[in-house]
């Protein structure tokens, strides 16, 4: 069983390589805004050199006709620099938002179809919550580094290292004291960066597990309003993201120091500088305009370094959340597609099924099998009624026909084929299943039925319907098909949802058909007309059915009992009354409990 997905104590910036392939297929676009983002760069530290020769030439010169002349070439000079820099500038912007919503939108789908591959096994260890906050909250951060922070960063590197090199070159002697300082400054921020990493990652999963939470609540309100749990469901959620604000505080805390440290150092340094070089204008080693020149060059370089701080912060907490995201890509589930899949034969009349002495356990309760030494063979166009009390394995023979899981020992075929060598699309096309719980997505009528098959007609899905006895009531609903459902089906009551799921499963029209207790939901009318149509449903095709209604014990050809993850009886519904074993105990509890429904189990 694959891991849930660990927590590392901190990230570390590497992590952001694991962004490098959604990258790639935009190089060129890349390397275009890193063009933007050196011209823009190199506009900002032309301003300097321009504001010396502005100095120099256009104040300090003595003729007031050259110096007014002067004056005007150097303005247009420095405002040719402003709007290069406003242009090249809005280039970059332009590009790296480009490349972050592009990069980011690539991401989240790529984590999305991902994890809709996952086989259920990782849902058993990984909230769908948790999930929904990788997908929003860490793609946010992820978008906010590529399209903004890294950006800004690489632009104040350049603009960092080339005031550097300005400075060393014009004043050697004033910037080796100021490296000497600055050298000072990055020992301390190493530390806070630390800090920040861990508590980065850890607010990130606080925020998590409020999702979680709130996605778990969400989707069963109705049980949770039944039990008037609101306020614990609450106070619940109020402590949830009261952690995650306690870790993010202390992490604010912690930048927030790191930023104040940085700040101060760095401007420390900055006046440390325009104290030696005023000084050197007094003794007349450097003219005025150089020290203007200084002035700025030093205050673009202490600026870029007081971004980097902030940009670093982001790029620790984008690279906790690209960590994160990558966790969920490298999930590798444990059902995969055989190297060289073994086709389906075609099939008339309804597949052929066989468990051969299967045993299974689920990964989460590893020591109690759900199946044990399970043999089953189903003719095709064989109707086989599965009953026996919860818990007994019904379900699971479901699951393990569509390999949702793999078995430990033993084999399961369809069609002769061990569903292990078959493509999982193939296999599964092959079967169609009708829920107990049935899905209702929050689109229309129409596409709920298409669901079954995408490419089928309007008409083929209003014959479905028709088959389903769901015509009827869906005409009835304010636009028809078009008529929106909403979220899991709101708007219906359990029978009409229970009829657009039978409908589903007509429309695809397959050979194989699983029914989980299709009818539990239908009231006594709708049940009737349900069952006519699931009897239309199972000709020509093969059957196996969760029984709990005996009007569909009654048509089957054959009734399994099962018990403890085994077959212990097997025959007609006379037979097995006869016998006197579990299967006539449960049936008499039931004729006791609901005479006029005529249940089994």
């Amino acid at each position: 069983m694959p891991e849930p997905p660990a927590r590392a104590a901190a990230a570390t910036p590497r992590a952001l390589s694991g962004l490098l392939p959604f990258v790639r297929p935009y190089r060129g676009r890349v390397a275009l805004a890193g063009v933007f983002l050196v011209l823009a760069a190199a506009s900002t530290l032309a301003f300097p050199v321009a504001l010396k020769l502005l100095i120099d030439r256009g104040l300090v010169a003595a003729d007031p006709g050259e110096r007014l002349l002067a004056l005007r070439e150097h303005f247009v000079l420095l405002f040719g620099v402003a709007a290069a820099l406003g242009a090249f500038s809005a280039a970059r912007f332009y590009m790296v938002s480009w490349l972050g919503e592009r990069i980011t939108a690539d991401l989240r789908n790529a984590v999305y179809a991902h994890v809709l591959r996952q086989s259920p096994e990782f849902f058993e260890s990984t909230k769908t919550g948790e999930v929904l906050s990788r997908l929003t909250t860490d793609t946010t951060l992820v978008q906010t580094v590529v399209g903004s922070s890294l950006s800004m960063g690489l632009r104040n590197v350049v603009m960092g290292i080339g005031a550097l090199l300005a400075l060393i070159v014009t004043n050697p002697v004033v910037m080796t004291q100021v490296l000497g300082i600055l050298v000072l400054v990055v020992l301390p921020s190493i530390y806070f960066g630390r800090r920040v990493r861990k508590l980065s990652r850890a607010s990130q999963d606080r925020v998590a597990d409020s999702s979680a939470i709130a996605a778990e609540v969400l989707s069963e309100i109705p049980v949770v309003q039944g039990f008037v749990q609101e306020a614990r469901e609450a106070e619940r959620f109020d402590r949830s993201t009261e952690a995650a604000f306690d870790t993010a505080r202390r992490r604010s805390r912690v930048r927030a120091l790191l930023v104040a440290f940085m700040i101060t150092a760095t401007f420390g340094a900055l006046l440390w500088g325009l104290y030696q070089g005023t000084q050197a204008v007094i003794n007349g080693q450097i003219s005025a305009g150089h020290l203007g020149q200084t002035v700025v060059f030093v205050i673009i370089f202490v600026g870029a370094v007081a971004v980097l701080s902030e940009v670093w912060g982001d790029l620790l907490r984008a690279a906790g959340a690209t960590e994160r995201l990558m966790e969920l890509l490298d999930a590798q589930s444990p059902v995969q597609d055989p190297p060289q899949p073994k086709p389906l034969p075609p099939v008339r009349g309804g597949s052929a099924v066989r468990f051969e002495g299967v045993t299974f356990h689920y990964p989460s309760r590893p020591r109690q099998p759900a199946l044990a030494d399970f043999s089953l063979d189903v003719r095709p166009g064989e109707t086989v009624a599965l009953v026996g009390p919860s818990g007994a394995g019904k379900s699971t023979v479901f699951q393990l026909l569509l390999r949702f899981y793999d078995v430990h020992a033993g084999r399961v075929l369809v069609d002769g084929v061990p569903v292990q060598d078959a493509a999982l699309a193939a296999l599964r096309e092959r079967i169609a299943i009708v829920p107990q719980d049935s899905t209702v997505f929050s689109t229309s009528a129409l596409e709920n039925i298409r669901y079954g098959r995408p490419g089928a007609s309007d008409d083929e899905v209003v014959a479905a319907a028709k088959a389903a006895f769901a015509h009827d009531f869906l005409l009835a609903l304010p636009e028809g098909y078009q008529t929106y459902l909403g979220e899991r089906g709101v708007r219906l009551s359990g029978g009409q949802r229970q009829r657009i799921a039978i409908a589903r499963a007509m429309l695809k029209n397959p050979p194989l058909l699983l029914l989980d207790e299709a009818t539990s939901a239908l009231d006594a009318e709708s049940e009737r007309m349900v069952q006519r149509a699931l009897e239309a449903a199972m000709a020509d095709r093969t059957t196996l059915v969760i029984a709990h209604r005996l009007a569909t014990v009654l048509k089957a050809d054959r009734i399994v009992v099962m018990d403890g993850g085994r077959i212990v009886d097997s025959g007609t519904h006379d037979e097995l009354v006869a016998r006197e074993g579990l299967y006539a105990r449960l049936a008499a509890m039931q004729f006791d409990l609901q005479p006029a429904a005529t249940a089994v189990d």
